[in-house]
């Protein structure tokens, strides 16, 4: 595996590997198996498999949730490489934001509900890097999971507006065998977050927003909401402790 830091290097990487399709996974680090259950699909359809690592500063609304992101790059290499990664683009925040940056890309409506109101301008940095990512390795593919089901819906409304030549891959929710999904914000849970973390998926299960909203009295709720997504998803978001966690079911004909 080929760990690259710049632009011009991942570049010069893909090149002669163009004639083959080129994966793209887009990650920010702390790889759990949600990750890996995207370089496998990613591995399967690929000749080359690409994954960024890249912890975007402004998808981060408050300085001290930024330095509480998990980081560990030689653990996320090893893992990257063993998974069957052949390109790993981890860039410094200076090479995808250099100097004088002021050019972002918004999806208006998708990126303002959800959790783009609990979280304003997240979506912008969300789709800005996106575009950024698909643009410097120009991937066939590009891979994102279910669990960010808005993310997916706000990245595939980008490639449709702006045109771009990329499929998109989502590859379904990986959960720990308690049932929560699998997400790099877990390792922050204690035991007893953690606990309390579990009504999460125990209330989404129920695909009814009013019984779900009831069984998660006791947590911090930010929304409980059906998106109308495809495809339409029991959507929600709380806080457990200083955690803020997010989750979803697919509905599939439950909306008709």
């Amino acid at each position: 595996m080929r760990t690259v830091r710049t632009i011009r290097d991942v570049r010069g990487v893909l090149a002669p590997l163009r004639e083959g399709v080129v994966g793209l996974v887009p990650t920010m680090g702390a790889f759990h198996g949600g990750h890996l259950a995207l370089f496998r699909a990613a591995r399967d359809e690929c000749d080359t498999v690409v994954a960024s690592l890249f912890v975007n500063p402004a998808q981060f609304a408050e300085a001290a949730d930024l330095d509480a992101y998990p980081r560990d790059e030689e653990r996320d290499r090893a893992v990257a490489e063993e998974a069957g990664v052949d390109v790993l683009f981890a860039p410094p925040v200076e090479e995808m934001y250099p100097e004088g940056f002021q050019t972002w890309v918004e999806v208006e409506q998708l990126g303002s509900i959800l959790e783009g109101a609990a979280r304003p301008g997240h979506f912008r940095a969300v789709a800005t890097v996106c575009c950024k990512l698909f643009n410097i390795v120009r991937p066939r593919r590009a891979y994102f999971g279910q669990k960010d089901a808005q993310q997916v819906e706000v990245v595939r409304r980008l490639v449709r507006d702006l045109d771009l030549e990329l499929e998109l891959r989502v590859v379904e929710t990986v959960r720990d065998a308690d049932g929560l999904a699998l997400s790099s914000r877990n390792a922050q849970l204690s035991l007893e977050e953690r606990a309390r973390a579990l009504a999460l998926p125990r209330a989404l299960a129920t695909r009814d927003p009013e019984r779900a909203r009831e069984l998660l009295a006791g947590l911090d709720v930010d929304y409980v909401e059906v998106a109308a997504f495809d495809p339409p998803v029991l959507a929600a978001a709380v806080r457990v402790g200083s955690t803020r966690l997010i989750d979803n079911v697919p509905l599939e004909g439950d909306l008709e």
